[in-house]
């Protein structure tokens, strides 16, 4: 009888775990809202503040890059100026090398401390940029850059709609999408078409139209607002680009 009990319990915690990770609806992207403001104004870094080295704008779209005669030392950011901020949506499209990978900093706190490899240092959440199509090195989830969200790591992976109590640890609800329907979305060597939105502590990726993570962060460590900036990382030279950069507080 304890074999058949202890069969039993097995079976009932796998099945909740089927239960808990199934795979749900496509989700679309929500309209844009009426009333954004551009980041960028398609001419200049005005508004922007970075290494002058590695960050300019070429034909219209901001251009970070890493060469073997220039490189970064340490990740480096390009950090949006003004106010912190708290909740908000923000546009934007991409691309970069597969050489290396960018970031997305959001509710990010700049780092001025002397120990910083470089000027240009933020921590925070981060939207992983990557030009990479197979999981889970994809570009879309949340990277705790500089450990400042609790030393987490990854947070959120791409495809999952989960949450992170505030005691114990993460629970995935459900699966927003499959690696082969990601892999059918992401567009290698070619511009990808970003969304956040941060709502308290809701947290939503769209990349092409479609929404690829849902997190709610209660941990004690989860950040309520900050700088947002772009990424260069450090290593292997790399280039990233950035167009169509809107945002709006909410």
């Amino acid at each position: 009888m304890r074999h058949v009990a202890a069969r039993f319990l097995a079976l009932t915690a796998a099945s909740a775990l089927a239960v808990a990770s199934a795979a749900e609806p496509a989700v679309s992207g929500p309209p844009e809202p009426a009333g954004m403001t551009a980041l960028f104004n398609g001419r200049d870094l005005s508004g922007w503040d970075g290494d002058p080295r590695l960050w300019s704008v070429r034909d219209g779209v901001i251009h970070g890059e890493t060469t073997v005669e220039q490189p970064a030392a340490g990740n480096t950011f390009l950090i949006c100026e003004g106010d912190p901020v708290r909740d908000f949506e923000l546009r934007l499209s991409f691309r970069c090398t597969a050489t290396n990978n960018s970031g997305i900093q959001y509710r990010s706190v700049r780092v001025d401390e002397a120990s910083a490899r470089n000027r240009w240092v933020v921590r925070g959440y981060q939207h992983e940029l990557r030009n990479e199509e197979r999981f889970p090195n994809v570009p879309g989830f949340i990277y705790d850059e500089g450990g400042l969200a609790g030393g987490r790591g990854r947070i959120c992976m791409v495809g999952e709609k989960a949450i992170w109590p505030a005691e114990g640890p993460k629970q995935v609800q459900a699966t927003l999408i499959t690696a082969d329907e990601f892999e059918a979305l992401a567009k290698v060597d070619e511009w990808n078409d970003v969304v956040i939105r941060a709502e308290g502590h809701r947290i939503r990726h769209w990349l092409n139209g479609r929404l690829i993570l849902d997190f709610v962060d209660e941990h004690p460590k989860a950040l309520a607002e900050g700088v947002i900036a772009l990424q260069l990382h450090a290593g292997k030279p790399m280039w990233a680009e950035f167009r169509d950069i809107r945002f709006k507080r909410l």
